[in-house]
């Protein structure tokens, strides 16, 4: 099986760890993983400010980018979002591109509904025994994707105890361009949220914006809990083979 790895912008630029964990984990699950050198910001910057016309230029070029590859998997559900979901969108009114971001949006997955979903897989390994993980669900990839159970049980069955947290699915605040537009209260929702998480080890999601929110709150207020992408999270629990493990 053939993957494309879009990278996104955040993982490229503030990530990488994620990126090379997202390769490594789909080899190790059987996968022939490529990178297309010419991918670039999928546009939903300039989607969420309203520029579509310029969004559409970054469309059409990852269309031409991706348009060959089987699958595209990405470690971010906001960007996936924008392949699946808001491209279709960008060409409502022009039948044969909407015909090709179409196509694309088919064969587009974030990374753990891929493992789940595609691969058929819901057990990595045991390498996250003993740690205590809070998972934030990213607007995007809840709202939009409708992914909620299948990031929880790839670490779940990897040993981790995800904890009972009552905000787990609110908006941290990062929001697109909510954060510039109206940083007090893009601030005040992230420390509404943070204060409301019990003693964990990790907090990790699939989304680059929201965890440099989240972390960078984490480090202002001093909290002691590591925060990691999903990817990396994922990566490390598939270093301990589980007994029995399979699909």
């Amino acid at each position: 099986m053939k993957v494309a790895l879009f990278v996104t912008c955040l993982v490229d630029q503030f990530y990488a760890e994620a990126g090379v964990a997202a390769v490594r984990l789909l080899r190790s699950l059987g996968c022939t993983v490529e990178f297309p050198p010419g991918q670039t910001c999928c546009g939903q910057p300039a989607y969420n400010a309203g520029y579509w016309g310029e969004a559409r230029q970054m469309a059409e070029h990852t269309l031409e980018v991706f348009e060959h590859a089987e699958y595209v998997v990405l470690p971010s559900g906001s960007c996936t979002t924008m392949l699946r979901a808001f491209y279709p969108e960008l060409y409502r009114d022009n039948p044969r591109a909407f015909a090709r971001a179409s196509g694309l949006s088919a064969k587009t997955y974030e990374l753990a509904e891929f493992i789940v979903k595609v691969l058929g897989i819901t057990r990595l390994g045991q390498g996250l025994a003993g740690q205590r993980v809070a998972y934030h669900h990213g607007c995007h990839a809840l709202r939009e994707l409708g992914l909620k159970d299948e990031p929880v049980a790839l670490l779940r069955n990897a040993g981790a105890e995800i904890v009972d947290w009552p905000a787990a699915t609110e908006c941290c605040g990062f929001g697109g361009l909510f954060s510039v537009k109206l940083p007090e209260v893009s601030l005040g929702m992230a420390d509404r949220k943070l204060s409301t998480l019990p003693e964990i080890d990790v907090l990790t999601s699939a989304d680059g914006g929201c965890l440099l929110h989240l972390s960078g709150r984490a480090r202002n207020r001093e909290l002691p809990f590591g925060v990691r992408p999903l990817a990396s999270v994922l990566w490390e629990a598939a270093q301990k083979p589980a007994v029995g493990s399979g699909a």
